[in-house]
């Protein structure tokens, strides 16, 4: 069932907050950069644009630039607070390897881009979104998109039963109480899932991924209830 009242590309916590929480609530927050720039490196070639939406704090575009020395990131996030708090994080970068776009939700996008993104990155921001908001948003990163371009996104993922809904919240429990969090603060956190932000299983991924139109569509990471997903126009 579509809730509704969703809250559009939301964020969990402060951007003040963020950073420093993150790794904490998230069970291998870690890796979705890590994995998503070892991805990248494996293409036949450097990307020239890459569009990171829901950039938050700039964490992957941080350590991406770093990688990518000829690629130049274009920043995109609802929260102008938080794309303020990626240009502190990218102050020492090169000014033009870097553009901050207008503060927008993925799905009401519509900023003219000087040259279409050879990547398009959305990690954990569009489990948020209403299934006809995904569609959306998705599908506007697919517009945006080179032909032959990558569109790589990771998400909160809804186990296929409800007794896997179960192990999966008990296990981000017991996660979250090893990283110091109170009982009170995991509490609040479990019941957001399909009140604030509306997981879908792999399946239904896949399913939409292929719908939008990209001619490859892979799960290439998957743990617990987080996936990644990587798809060629």
């Amino acid at each position: 069932m579509t809730p509704a009242k969703p809250v559009p590309d939301a964020t969990p916590h402060l951007p003040e907050d963020f950073d420093a929480r993150i790794s904490g609530v998230l069970p291998y927050y870690s890796c979705f950069h890590g994995e998503t720039i070892n991805f990248v490196k494996s293409l036949p070639s450097s990307p020239r644009i890459w569009l990171d939406t829901g950039c938050g704090t700039g964490s992957l575009v941080n350590k991406a630039i770093k990688e990518f020395p000829a690629t130049k990131f274009l920043l995109l996030d609802p929260s102008e607070s938080m794309l303020n708090q990626a240009r502190k994080k990218l102050s020492a970068c090169p000014a033009d390897r870097l553009e901050f776009l207008k503060a927008s939700a993925t799905q009401e996008f519509s900023q003219e881009l000087e040259e279409q993104p050879d990547v398009i990155t959305a990690i954990q921001c569009h489990h948020y979104l209403t299934r006809e908001g995904r569609a959306k948003a998705t599908g506007v990163c697919y517009n945006l998109l080179k032909e032959g371009g990558v569109y790589i996104t990771f998400e909160n993922i809804r186990p296929l039963t409800e007794e896997g809904i179960i192990i999966g919240k008990r296990y981000w429990s017991n996660f979250q109480q090893v990283h110091g969090r109170t009982d009170e603060e995991i509490e609040e956190h479990l019941k957001r899932f399909d009140t604030e932000y509306f997981p879908i299983t792999v399946e239904e991924h896949l399913k939409l991924l292929r719908e939008t139109g990209f001619k490859t569509v892979e799960l290439f990471w998957y743990s617990y209830m987080q996936a990644g997903f990587y798809c060629i126009k």
